[in-house]
């Protein structure tokens, strides 16, 4: 999107290819592209530990949404997670996959996948023709009442609503229903009220409604430029504690 603002549109003419991978593309960054270069984003997606790529939408079959399909030589399967109806745990074997991890506790010795399959962590869903759609990380969800609700497709949601705001959703304890959600958001004057419209409208459940929203001047983030979660966690326990951690729509 950095380059969408400030590139002059004849800057990327030798260009055959956008492939952007790590973090979801926005519509909007998307609709930039297309409207002032003329180049579609073709979503990819991988870890390092499979060097590193596993699925990537091509110009023949690219698919919205996805991150395309995976590449030849690549076997997957799903693992069931309870309380995900949709979907599974991802886990791959292949050609790329890594032999495995050095352990600072054992020099020298590699710790390699159990039968050669990697378990990415990554909560996807695939479609009748095996184009991919990444749901979130496990660590990514909060289990509330007894259902997994993904905090990656909260940022979605708050962001589709407000694209003006940087926001992050955060899992905290909750004696009553195991976890609670909180929004933390640069938006001042986003309220709890516009959440619950916009998740009516959206057919969604209302378990995506964050129970308390923080307003930050501005998110933690890595040195990659993206939000820092296990600090943001920290950060949202840190003003709930000062505050008493009472349940409200924050300050």
């Amino acid at each position: 999107m950095g380059y969408a603002r400030t590139a002059n549109p004849y800057d990327f003419r030798s260009l055959r290819f956008v492939v952007a991978g790590a973090e979801p593309v926005k519509a909007e960054t998307r609709r930039v592209w297309m409207e002032k270069f003329g180049h579609r984003i073709l979503e990819g997606y991988g870890v390092t530990e499979c060097a590193p790529v596993l699925a990537v939408n091509t110009p023949m079959f690219n698919r919205v949404g996805t991150v395309g399909r995976m590449v030849p030589g690549v076997h997957h399967r799903l693992e069931t997670m309870a309380g995900i109806e949709e979907g599974g745990r991802l886990q791959v074997r292949g050609p790329n996959v890594m032999l495995g991890y050095l352990r600072a506790e054992k020099p020298g010795v590699i710790e390699a996948p159990e039968m050669g399959w990697y378990d990415t962590g990554d909560i996807v869903t695939f479609d009748e023709e095996g184009f991919v759609a990444i749901r979130g990380r496990v660590k990514r969800f909060a289990k509330i009442a007894g259902e997994m609700i993904s905090l990656a497709a909260i940022d979605a949601m708050v962001a589709a609503l407000r694209p003006d705001a940087e926001h992050v959703a955060v899992a905290v304890p909750d004696a009553r229903r195991g976890e609670r959600i909180i929004l933390m958001t640069t938006a001042p004057d986003l309220a709890r009220a516009a959440l619950q419209a916009h998740v009516r409208e959206r057919g969604v459940t209302e378990l995506m409604v964050p129970a308390e929203i923080l307003r930050m001047d501005e998110l933690p983030l890595l040195g990659s430029g993206k939000v820092d979660f296990t600090k943001a966690r920290t950060i949202a326990l840190e003003m709930l504690a000062a505050r008493g951690g009472g349940a409200g729509e924050g300050a």
